[in-house]
């Protein structure tokens, strides 16, 4: 079994699997003719997820085109797991029951390298057939400017030069969207699929600075700019899927089918893939009615096409209060307890407590209710489904990846909606567990666990400026308030800072609590998680 067309057509072999059920050449052709949906950022979660949806639209006979995906970060993946496998890719599907369901998907019917393939792109955005253009970068994907607010040198570069000759990915966006506009075409609806706030707004913000540089520097007309921000759309969205890293025990399995290639490899930039994606069952997708062009029928397939404000509220459950807040607590504590799987986590006692308290006691007091989504069930689901699955390898490791871009939108939010509110019980200095996760993650930063022994930080760009702020401790050090004030004041981290909320000085004590040596995480947490202490520490 290899994961091509031509050994699909053996039906046989291929027991088991859930195949395309429609003439995958005929797609092809019809989505190189006349192309509507093009998809930026060819990882897991696209393929697990986005490819996916199209599938079903085909499936269904809801639509005779694919989708076409690019990537301009990590291309390898382009030639190891689009190229490679006739643009094939397996899906497999974990339940926490231990069933798993593997479907080949054919949806993509091209992929594209951004550095090599600029002119099928060009074609592509001067297809009048083109209604939606859909990005998974990572939330670290929209950082245009460093936390010196100057912009970074590939997109400072496409701002002083005009439209021509682009390094940035944004340059490039903004340049082909500037084609489609002087070719007199339909706007379209550009839509962030990240798993990150204001998705569409940081997607706006990022093409609009890059296009009033240029229509300032007399590279672009006023009417130019207007197409590009006022008639193109931004559309939020509120995504929800875990699609951790390839499971080694699913590589197994699918050997023993007889798939050739099922290891799982990591590229040169360190991006975890293989042939195949997987992921757990529960999914969730909403996004705002605003498609200039129309869009596939998408809500045929279970996507909430809704009011914008539903989706914001949707987006702030799960970002800010349901789901991310945990995924960090669960990321950074993991690592220094030395796990290395979520579920495992979810029979830690403390851990649990911290997360449910977290949510329900600190976080749920400040989320509106979004109407479509109930956010109790939604939290009840991730707590006792989707978080202890034995079957989602999901780990800490991968959770704690780029934490330094993550705390502002996941407790930036609700931090400074206590420091607004006017009730007495709201008071940010009544808070425990979102500042044990924010202590947490210092003492994290340190790479030594709760031994004392270090281990590997997870990646992201920005550790070495963040440790630097804080003074660089160690284990054990006695940290003053006035050393870690540079950073718990810097609002580009936290999203607020720190002290002026009143929760800065807890973070420190807690951090003092943690940092006297050994074992004293899980004191830590015994301290404030532990069964007994939790009536102690909500009215004390």
């Amino acid at each position: 079994m290899k994961l091509t067309k031509e050994s699909i057509k053996h039906n046989v072999a291929w027991k088991g699997y859930r195949l395309p059920q429609y003439d995958i050449d005929a797609v092809r052709e019809n989505t190189h003719k006349a192309p509507t949906w093009l998809h930026f950022g060819a990882g897991n979660l696209f393929r697990a997820f986005p490819a996916v949806l199209a599938q079903r639209l085909l499936t269904a006979g809801l639509s005779d085109t694919g989708i076409i995906c690019c990537d301009g970060y990590d291309e390898e993946l382009i030639d190891r797991c689009y190229r490679a496998c006739d643009h094939l890719s397996l899906v497999v599907t974990l339940y926490s029951n231990g069933t798993i369901n593997k479907e080949v998907v054919a949806s993509v019917t091209e992929s594209l390298k951004l550095s090599e393939d600029m002119l099928r792109l060009k074609d592509i955005f001067l297809a009048p057939s083109l209604q939606m253009i859909s990005f998974t970068l990572t939330e670290k994907g929209y950082i245009i400017q460093d936390d010196t607010r100057e912009f970074l040198p590939d997109y400072k570069h496409d701002r002083e030069n005009g439209p021509e000759g682009c390094q940035s990915f944004f340059g490039k966006l903004t340049a082909l969207c500037l084609e489609r506009c002087r070719a007199g075409l339909s706007p379209l609806a550009l839509v962030s699929l990240d798993n990150c706030s204001d998705n569409g707004t940081r997607l706006e913000r990022a093409v609009r600075h890059m296009a009033r540089a240029w229509q300032r520097g007399g590279f672009i007309t006023e009417d130019e700019y207007y197409f590009l921000l006022k008639k193109n759309t931004f559309p939020l969205s509120m995504i929800d899927k875990i699609t951790p890293h390839p499971d080694n025990r699913i590589a197994d399995k699918l050997a023993a089918d007889g798939l050739e290639n099922a290891k799982p490899f990591v590229t040169e930039k360190g991006t975890h893939a293989a042939v195949y994606v997987n992921s757990e069952s529960p999914h969730y997708l909403l996004i705002e009615n605003a498609f200039p062009n129309g869009h596939p029928a998408l809500e045929q397939c279970g996507v909430i096409i809704t009011r914008r404000d539903i989706v914001e509220k949707s987006a702030m459950m799960k970002v800010s209060t349901c789901m991310n807040p945990m995924d960090t607590a669960l990321g950074v504590f993991g690592c220094m307890l030395g796990y290395t799987r979520i579920s495992d986590e979810m029979k830690d006692t403390e851990l649990v407590n911290l997360i449910t308290r977290l949510s329900e006691q600190e976080a749920m007091p400040m989320v509106a209710d979004p109407g479509v989504i109930d956010p109790e069930a939604f939290l009840h689901e991730v707590l006792g489904e989707r978080y202890p699955n034995p079957f989602l390898q999901d780990s800490p490791q991968r959770t704690a990846t780029d934490t330094s871009r993550k705390i502002a939108p996941r407790f930036g939010t609700t931090l400074y909606a206590y420091y607004n509110s006017m009730l007495p019980a709201h008071r940010a200095t009544r808070l425990i567990y979102i500042p044990l996760v924010l202590a947490g993650w210092l003492r994290y930063l340190e790479g030594v666990d709760d031994n004392g022994s270090e281990f590997t930080l997870s990646p992201d760009a920005n550790i070495e400026h963040v440790r630097a702020l804080m003074g660089n401790p160690k284990l054990g050090d006695d940290v003053s308030e006035a050393q870690l004030y540079p950073l718990l004041a810097n609002r580009y981290y936290f999203g607020v800072n720190l002290f002026e909320i009143g929760v800065g000085e807890t973070v420190v004590r807690m951090f003092g609590e943690m940092n006297r040596g050994p074992h004293a995480v899980r004191e830590t947490l015994q301290k404030y998680c532990g069964e007994e202490q939790e009536q102690e520490w909500i009215f004390s």
